[in-house]
């Protein structure tokens, strides 16, 4: 389960988010801020090392700096001489400054107002900043938790969801991740996130034609891109996973053992398979039998893993194989289906543990007007 305190510290990710929109606004300013380098620089070295007053004085470089920052506005503070170079400096700069200064005060602003309204635009220039990232497509229940796991795990991700009320939107932009109001089948969606550097995309809406179709377009531009797809058809997933090379994973297969045992014992938290085995993961409390036991001997024993144990809710993960379980300890263990039936056997166990009771796997960032 993700709990809000394990994503990275908002302070971090936010100063991580300010760095971006900062390479993000250099790299669409790049040419803007080479032309402010000529006329406030290259210009102003011109005056200074050409100009002779009507006397034959020279001029300091603050000179020249206060006269071309307001000859760009068409207001010269050194008089006339008969230098034609410097003449035609003269006549051409105001134009040509007063151009580069609207074009780059309105790029700016349109960019400024594309921030505070999540635009289209503004999440092309945060993603053109991003390397190795991860697309999720779809940012319903599902897609949600994967981008709450992924920024657990410290990766930059993009999301990308068509409707702009879809519940876990604003949570999301809260938390400073680019979500892109668009359409997976529209042409740029794709481009929009900086595909060819992305490290994998999740397609996870709930239109199986969608993910394949996006996930084939995901492919066609970046052929080492690794794709996930979320498929409901188990038939088509098992096609797809054979001839696409991609990792096809359906809700409901997922879903089905955690279902069907939860509905035998309220006591299982989790339960998946690998391979053909049915693994399982529940909560024991510590009664008498398992108080003269080891970490090692249970294991030993019934071949199940000692995955955390809580005693006054602090947890230990991973204990020692030495450490011996004391009364009124949670033991969270995960193991064989068979073998789990077995403990179960030994310990007489027949109420679930409170921790048990009232469970939730809701990811993080959860809000009060989340479904």
């Amino acid at each position: 389960m993700t709990h809000l305190a394990t994503l990275p510290p908002p302070r971090r990710r936010r100063l991580r988010a300010r760095f971006r929109y900062l390479s993000a606004l250099l790299k669409r300013f790049r040419l803007t801020m080479a032309m402010a380098v000529v006329f406030f620089g290259a210009v102003p070295m011109v005056f200074k090392t050409l100009y002779r007053g009507p006397h034959g004085e020279r001029i300091f470089f603050g000179e020249a700096l206060h006269h071309t920052y307001f000859l760009m506005f068409g207001q010269p503070s050194l008089p006339y001489v008969g230098n034609v170079f410097l003449e035609l400096l003269n006549f051409a700069l105001p134009p040509f400054g007063i151009a580069v200064i609207a074009d780059g005060v309105v790029r700016f602003a349109y960019l400024f107002f594309a921030r505070q309204n999540h635009d289209k635009e503004w999440i092309t220039v945060i993603s053109e900043t991003l390397r190795e990232h991860v697309i999720i497509c779809g940012a319903g229940r599902v897609g949600y938790r994967v981008a709450a796991q992924l920024l657990e795990l410290g990766h930059e991700v993009v999301v990308i969801e068509k409707r702009p009320d879809a519940p876990f939107i604003a949570v999301l932009q809260a938390h400073d991740v680019p979500v892109l109001i668009d359409d997976v089948k529209s042409p740029q969606a794709l481009h929009r996130t900086n595909v060819k550097h992305a490290a994998a995309i999740v397609c996870a809406t709930d239109d199986d034609l969608a993910n394949l179709n996006t996930a084939l377009d995901a492919r066609r531009l970046n052929p080492k891109i690794r794709v996930v797809l979320r498929l409901f058809d188990d038939d088509l997933g098992a096609r797809v996973r054979d001839a696409f090379q991609a990792e096809v994973l359906s809700s409901s297969a997922l879903a089905a053992p955690a279902l069907a045992l939860s509905a035998l014992d309220p006591r299982i938290a989790h339960s998946f398979h690998v391979g053909d085995r049915l693994m399982v993961v529940s909560d024991f409390q510590v009664t008498d039998k398992l108080a003269a036991l080891t970490v090692a001997d249970l294991q030993h024993r019934f071949r199940v893993v000692t995955l955390c144990v809580r005693h006054r809710s602090d947890p230990h993960h991973h204990p020692k194989p030495a450490h011996r379980f004391e009364a009124g300890e949670i033991v969270t263990l995960q193991g064989m289906y068979p073998d789990y039936l077995e403990l179960r056997g030994y310990t007489d166990e027949r109420v679930p543990p409170l921790s048990a009771v009232g469970r939730t796997d809701l990811a993080p960032l959860r809000t009060p007007e989340s479904p």
